[in-house]
C-alpha cells in the first residue's frame, strides 16, 4: 500500500488540528482515513502511517488493536457488530448475535461466502436500555434489534444489493 496524495491531504488536514510537536494526537483519525478508502486497516497501512506521523510502528499497532472500530482484516460491505456486554446480555444481545450469526450462516467474526456481511460482537455501544444494540458499518447504530428486526434488516441490504435470501 501506498498512500495517495488525496489520503495525504487528508492526514495533513488532521495533523493541523494539533500543535507540530503533537503529530501522533491525529492517530485515530489517520486509522479512520484509511479505514475508510481501504475498507480495513493492514500492517503495511499502520506502517505508512506511522512514518507520516513520526511515530514507532508499535505504537500505530497499539492504537489499531485496543479499538474494536479498527478492522484489522478484510470485512463485508455490511459490518454488523451487536452489543453482547452484560447489560446487553441480560436484554438478548447475546442471543441477537447468534440469530444473526445462524441466520447468515457464520461464526462471531465471520463474513458471509458472498462478502456482504460480516458480523461480530462488541464491545459496549453506550446504549444498555435500548438493548439489543448493533452498530452498522461503525457508522448507524440500531436498538431493540429483536431477531425479526434483524431479519428484515438483512432481507432490506440483501433486497437492496440484488441478492436473494
Amino acid at each position: 500500500m501506498s498512500l495517495s496524495e488525496a489520503t495525504k491531504a487528508r492526514f495533513a488536514r488532521e495533523v493541523a488540528k494539533y500543535p507540530k510537536e503533537q503529530a501522533q494526537s491525529a492517530v485515530m483519525a489517520c486509522l479512520s482515513i484509511v479505514q475508510q478508502e481501504q475498507g480495513w486497516v493492514s500492517a503495511e497501512a499502520e506502517a505508512e502511517i506511522a512514518a507520516y506521523l513520526g511515530m514507532a510502528p508499535i505504537a500505530v499497532r497499539e492504537v489499531t488493536t485496543f479499538y474494536n472500530m479498527y478492522n484489522q482484516q478484510p470485512t463485508g460491505k455490511y459490518k454488523l457488530n451487536v452489543c453482547t456486554n452484560l447489560p446487553c446480555q441480560l436484554r438478548n444481545g447475546q442471543n441477537a448475535l447468534e440469530h444473526l450469526c445462524k441466520a447468515l450462516g457464520v461464526e462471531d467474526g465471520g463474513t458471509t461466502a458472498d462478502g456482504l456481511f460480516t458480523v461480530a460482537k462488541c464491545e459496549c455501544l453506550g446504549a444498555c436500555a435500548d438493548a439489543p444494540v448493533m452498530l452498522v458499518n461503525d457508522r448507524q447504530m440500531l436498538s431493540y434489534m429483536s431477531n425479526d428486526k434483524l431479519d428484515d434488516l438483512v432481507a432490506t441490504i440483501q433486497a437492496a444489493e440484488g441478492k436473494g435470501a
